[in-house]
């Protein structure tokens, strides 16, 4: 009974509060009303009305926004080199037809491979092809293969990269303290017969990379065979001069930064 009746006085106090909140007292909402009216307007001298509330500064213009605007002598040298990296892309996919016409014997043997890529041509010569164990000198059955290679190459104005490569069997003669040493001289064997067969000196470069960018396992015996290589990377003209710096070129070739030996001619 003593909780049934606190429910009934809860229930009234409910009502009375609803109530007082419904009626409206007349005279209150008229003060209220004129006060506020007061608030926001006022009247002058000659009755017009001024306005109280402060609008601050006027509003800042949206300042446009400044588009690429080139001259016409940009546009034209964009369309020009546009156009260069095209035809040389062209003249690459010819060459690298080229390639695998006169060196497909090889390549069936999996001595050569071609690798064909929009910037550049790579020409993969296995070691065994052009050199003795351990040797740095060209072996006899080298010489015919790298004529025909020259005879593609020698009428194009492209840069070329000779490569040297070995796999991770340490060497420590005399001759070659390292494989440093060893993938350094290769390559540049291969460069000077390139010279030899009338391929300009100043398009090439040798460079060695010993046993620190293979592309098999050198735990094994045949993969160790393909890390043995000579690898010529035959660079668009367009891209070398203008596509993207050295750093950047060494990255699109999957080069790591590791330090190199270079030999130029």
């Amino acid at each position: 009974m003593v909780s049934y009746a606190d429910f009934i006085t809860l229930l009234f106090a409910f009502f009375v509060v609803m109530y007082s909140i419904s009626s409206v007292n007349e005279g209150k909402y008229k003060t209220l009303s004129n006060s506020l009216g007061e608030a926001f307007s006022n009247k002058n001298q000659q009755g017009s009305v001024i306005d109280l509330v402060d609008i601050g500064a006027p509003p800042t213009a949206i300042q446009p926004i400044p588009l690429e605007s080139p001259t016409t002598a940009e546009v034209e040298k964009r369309r020009e080199l546009s156009d260069e990296i095209l035809r040389e892309r062209r003249e690459l996919g010819h060459m690298s037809d080229q390639f695998e016409e006169v060196l497909q014997p090889f390549i069936e043997d999996n001595l050569v491979a071609v690798k064909r890529n929009d910037y550049w041509i790579e020409l993969e010569m296995n070691s065994e092809l052009l050199f003795l164990s351990g040797e740095a000198a060209l072996s006899k059955r080298a010489i015919p293969v790298l004529k025909k290679i020259a005879g593609v190459i020698k009428s194009l104005p492209n840069a070329i990269n000779v490569e040297g490569h070995t796999d991770n069997l340490p060497i420590n003669t005399v001759e070659f303290p390292s494989n440093w040493d060893l993938s350094s001289a290769r390559a540049t064997s291969v460069v000077l017969e390139f010279v030899k067969e009338g391929v300009k000196p100043s398009r090439l470069s040798a460079v060695g990379y010993g046993e620190f960018h293979p592309i098999a396992d050198n735990r094994q015996e045949s993969g160790r065979f393909k890390n043995r290589r000579v690898t010529l990377v035959l660079m668009s003209e367009a891209f070398a001069r203008y596509g993207a710096s050295d750093a950047e070129r060494a990255k699109l070739l999957n080069l790591a930064p590791t330090p190199t030996a270079v030999v130029k001619p």
